[in-house]
């Protein structure tokens, strides 16, 4: 079946969750617009997409810059279509015990994944209801739920899913969903700097985690990017405002 063309915003696309997204989603058809921090990084992503056959660009911002989200909103409007899929995947990890935890340690975190994902989804909405159709999607966390030295980070994760509700609420009459996707354990080079805070081999934490987990391993970076293909697809219309956690086995 043919897919109407579709352009796609991937932030934090470089690496990890965000790269695996990227390819997924030019897989499927979408033209994608690769950000990240550094254009250098986005660049790659979105050659080894064009390599394989895809549309895609690299596009350097920092997602808690008002000034460079609209110029990067732009830019992709201009080079590629109207973007009217967003994946807010940028995320940074300052983790600390709360009387260790300094407030750059908390704006920073705050700073990039939920003003990041308002900056974002502000500017691309403006496309997305003016084409009758769109798709936000952010990833938030298990860790929403609380973790032992991730107090800016978890309230952040947390923050996104009320983010994610109050979008659907308000942009469902204009064609729009939101939805949330909160990775368990993946295996991603977030997931590496945890381990070595903790001071553990990465490849004890990873078979660590896989002994709680009912599917008995880590996840990886292609499942979650599988469930970011259906929830951006055309057959999602009626799912919004959600929060699916792909983590292996249920969590509350």
């Amino acid at each position: 079946m043919s897919l109407p063309a579709r352009v796609a915003i991937v932030t934090g696309g470089a690496r990890g969750i965000g790269a695996a997204t990227a390819r997924r989603l030019a897989a499927d058809g979408r033209a994608v617009a690769v950000l990240d921090l550094a254009e250098a990084d986005a660049q790659k992503t979105a050659d080894a997409i064009t390599a394989d056959g895809g549309t895609a660009i690299g596009v350097g911002a920092d997602v808690s810059d008002a000034d460079q989200v609209a110029a990067a909103v732009d830019l992709v409007a201009e080079r590629l279509g109207p973007p009217t899929i967003l994946v807010n995947n940028a995320g940074v990890i300052r983790d600390n015990l709360l009387f260790r935890m300094t407030e750059s340690d908390w704006d920073t975190v705050m700073g990039v994944h939920l003003r990041g994902a308002f900056l974002m989804s502000r500017a691309a909405q403006t496309h997305m209801t003016a084409e009758g159709w769109g798709r936000i999607v952010s990833l938030s966390s298990s860790s929403a739920q609380g973790n032992r030295g991730q107090a800016n980070y978890s309230a952040a994760k947390a923050g996104l899913q009320g983010f994610t509700k109050t979008l659907a609420i308000e942009l469902g009459k204009f064609g729009v969903t939101a939805n949330a996707v909160a990775p368990g354990f993946i295996e991603t080079d977030m997931t590496r700097a945890t381990a070595e805070r903790v001071g553990v081999d990465f490849e004890d934490f990873k078979k660590a985690a896989a002994e709680s987990i009912p599917v008995r391993r880590p996840g990886r970076p292609e499942d979650v990017a599988a469930t970011i293909s259906f929830l951006t697809g055309e057959e999602s219309g009626f799912v919004s405002g959600q929060v699916i956690y792909v983590a292996g086995g249920p969590l509350d």
